[in-house]
Parts: C-alpha cells; structure tokens; sequence
C-alpha cells in the first residue's frame, strides 16, 4: 500500500487473486486464510498510529522506522498488531511466522531484526517473548 498508493480492498484483493497460493516468478506462495489476511490488513491500517510508536520503542536509535524499507515496515506493522490485538495467538506462532515471511524476502540481517523487534513488542505487550526472561 505505502508503494503502490493503492487502497486497503485493491490491495487485498490483488494478493488474493494473484498470490496466495499462486506461484509468481517461479516462487510458489503458501495458501493463507483471505479472512485472515484481510483483518490483519485492515487491523494495520486503523491502528497504524498506534503500532508505529510500539515499533520505534522496539528499535534502536541508530534505526528509526522511516529508515526501514516498505516491506520490512509493513512486516514489523503487521506482526506488531497480531501481538496487541491477536491475544488468541501465542507469541512464538506470531514471531516465527513473522520471521519465516522476513526470510521470503531477505537473506541478511532482516529476519534477525524482525525476531529482535518482535520478540522486544511482546515482552513490552504481553509480558512474554520467544525466549527466556534471565530472571
């Protein structure tokens, strides 16, 4: 969306029609829940302005959000909200999908910071992360 310009149901209805399941430059898509994928879309956008303030508190200071490309963004934006919103769903499931997806598209050091990221938002929210606490 913050690419494109495009809007919430063209952009939902775009990866439905044209990647979930589908195979795409020779890179085969998993099946997804489309229910699913559209809550969380729209969950992103309404509470846009309060996860991107839980997502710069999870960075470091030498990585401000706005130095993050678009698709870790919408990434990091899309695992925070199902960390606040999506209590239904443990922790661990919603980090190491998150980080499955950053591995999807990036071989470096950005699965790494989604897990970091991620793990720091649910130990702030939830009061748990993927890890052990050392107390």
């Amino acid at each position: 969306m913050d690419v494109a310009g495009a809007g919430l149901l063209e952009i939902a209805a775009e990866y439905e029609a044209f990647r979930l399941g589908k195979e795409v430059d020779g890179a085969t898509y998993r099946e997804a829940d489309a229910q699913w994928f559209r809550a969380i879309l729209s969950g992103v956008v309404e509470n846009q302005k309060t996860i991107d303030p839980v997502i710069r508190q999870a960075l470091t200071e030498d990585w401000p959000l706005s130095r993050l490309d678009s698709t870790l963004r919408a990434m990091l934006r899309a695992g925070v909200f199902e960390l606040m919103e999506r209590k239904d769903v443990p922790v661990a499931v919603i980090v190491s999908e998150y980080v499955d997806i950053a591995k999807a598209f990036y071989e470096d050091e950005e699965p790494k910071l989604v897990n970091a990221v991620l793990d720091r938002v649910a130990r702030r929210v939830r009061g748990e992360g993927r890890g052990r606490d050392a107390s």
